[in-house]
């Protein structure tokens, strides 16, 4: 099936619910694709939104769609790290992009209201019919399919797929009741912008500052014209009390006090605007896509912001959410296993960043107070190996996930896989070695994403394990593996491969062993010792 391109005002191709980055990134990517997409966002921008600190995998998806030189040259304050006290000491520490992320070795902290605008102006100049001040009251369906929005002030848009990026508020998953709450963060967090803060000392003057305390964390963010961003994060219930005590700004204003490091910073800085009081109690839908429809970013999934994370999960979505539409327009035999896929790649995401901070809130022992020891892992947990790889998965072994979790008292277990956590040694000459797949582990067909759409491809999988796509000669390098039970060196693997292809096997042996030596760094493959 091939690409429509619908003609009628009132039928789109996709119809995309939600301006902020999760909408955006998707529209200008299904634009970009040659669908149809219209996208209705409820607010005129630029309009305020808390989230002001972005990760360096952002901008990397940022520069696929085309956009990061209108953010790098926007002025936005570069973040290089983060600073926290927090752990097993009351002393700040800090980490930072640069040992582990060599193409950014950093990110930025960004005015949202100026941000999010110059992601939904790039949706338009790639051919998205964008309308603002225009509210969806709800998804159309027919049966369980979804066939379009019906306006909040009347009339209805067809659609072939409906992408909601509502944030959120959650519009499809409310409205099919697919919303599942998580009790492990019961949080609320309050915020506001105040002008002239003092700021950390260079390097880290950049860094988004965390403060853990007795009431739960405050951040810090520097943002640019002498602006910073600070809020409070508390128990849900404690903080409501609070508040309606003290009032949003009486409330803001005290727990700062009780924070002294934050205080210092923040002494003698004059309020902005208003504070404001947002929910940040997690959650996920029980299922991300459906016959017509896709959930991305916050309308699928909320994790605690204790690791900046909620831009980095938007437009990740939405990068893996429009392969996944196109797939689904494109081809309707592979639909099916895309749909699976791109749920599998979400939720990794997301579990990797709820489990890490589950298990650093968890390992905070710098405060001793009912926030903290409610937060502590304590009775029925999953098993510690689960945790752990839930923790780190997804992501390199030494990135700054082993770094933060190095600073918090785990549970023995946990802390002893953290410490193990080394690549494997793998020998200067890989030729000659004989390797095979280790136990536990299957090279099995799926779905896997390619440039812009999903494709038929291979992944090894494995418990514990995320799902690694491979390309089709470490697949035949693999499948000879297994079959030959580790008999055959990576020479005579490279050689077969080369004789079936009819090339020469100088042209496959380098590729071959270089794929060879990563998967053995990587614990996928083992040696068998001559």
């Amino acid at each position: 099936m091939s690409i429509r391109q619908s003609k009628a005002r009132e039928h789109a191709d996709i119809v995309v619910v939600g301006g902020g980055p999760a909408g955006s990134t998707a529209a200008t990517l299904l634009a970009r694709a040659g669908l149809k997409v219209q996208l209705f966002e409820r607010e005129r921008f630029p309009r305020l939104h808390v989230g002001e600190s972005l990760l360096p995998a952002t901008l990397a998806v940022l520069d696929g769609i085309g956009v990061l030189d209108a953010i790098e040259g926007e002025g936005f304050k570069r973040k290089w790290g983060a600073t926290m006290c927090w752990g097993r000491t009351r002393d700040p520490w800090s980490w930072y992009f640069k040992e582990t992320n060599k193409r950014f070795p950093y990110a930025y902290q960004v005015w949202r209201p100026r941000f999010d605008q110059i992601l939904l102006d790039h949706s338009r100049d790639c051919g998205v019919e964008v309308h603002e001040a225009t509210a969806v009251r709800r998804v159309v369906f027919d049966g369980a399919r979804a066939t379009g929005v019906e306006l909040a002030h009347g009339g209805r848009i067809g659609a072939t797929m409906v992408v909601d990026a509502t944030g959120q508020a959650s519009l499809l998953a409310r409205q099919r009741a697919l919303k599942v709450w998580d009790p492990a963060f019961r949080n609320l967090a309050v915020y506001g912008y105040f002008r002239d803060c003092a700021h950390l000392d260079p390097p880290a003057d950049g860094n988004i500052f965390i403060e853990s305390y007795a009431n739960g964390w405050i951040w810090k963010i520097p943002l640019a014209n002498g602006v910073s961003s600070i809020g409070a994060v508390v128990d849900r219930d404690v903080g409501a009390k609070a508040i309606r005590r003290s009032g949003l700004r009486g409330f803001l204003d005290e727990q700062i006090s009780r924070a002294p490091r934050t205080a210092a910073l923040v002494e003698g800085a004059v309020g902005e605007s208003a504070p404001t009081a947002v929910r940040d109690w997690s959650y996920s839908a029980s299922s991300m896509t459906g016959p017509g429809w896709v959930l991305l970013g916050d309308a699928a999934c909320f994790v605690d912001p204790l690791f900046s994370t909620g831009v980095h999960l938007a437009v990740t979505a939405a990068h893996i959410g429009a392969a996944y539409v196109v797939t689904a327009l494109c081809d309707q035999d592979l639909a099916p296993e895309a749909a699976v896929a791109f749920e599998r790649l979400y939720r990794t995401q997301y579990e990797h960043f709820h489990e890490l901070a589950r298990l650093f809130y968890a390992g905070n022992r710098s405060v001793d107070s009912y926030f903290w020891e409610t937060r502590r892992i304590t009775g029925e947990q999953r098993p510690p190996r689960e945790a752990f790889v839930r923790a780190v998965s997804g992501q390199a072994a030494a990135g700054y996930e082993r770094s933060v979790l190095s600073r918090a008292s785990l549970p023995n277990d946990i802390e002893a896989a953290l410490q193990s956590l080394e690549p494997a040694p793998v020998v200067a000459e890989v030729a000659n070695l004989r390797p095979r797949l280790a136990a536990g582990l299957s090279l099995v067909p799926d779905a896997v994403l390619g440039d812009g759409r999903f494709e038929r491809g291979q992944v090894i999988r494995g418990d514990n394990r995320v799902d690694l796509p491979v390309s089709p000669l470490v697949a035949h390098v693999v499948q000879r593996a297994e079959r030959s039970k580790g008999s055959e060196t990576i020479a005579e693997i490279a050689n077969s491969v080369a004789a079936l292809h009819g090339v020469p096997t100088e042209h496959i042996l380098p590729g071959a062993s270089e794929a060879a030596r990563l998967l053995l760094r990587d614990g996928v493959l083992t040696c068998i010792k001559p």
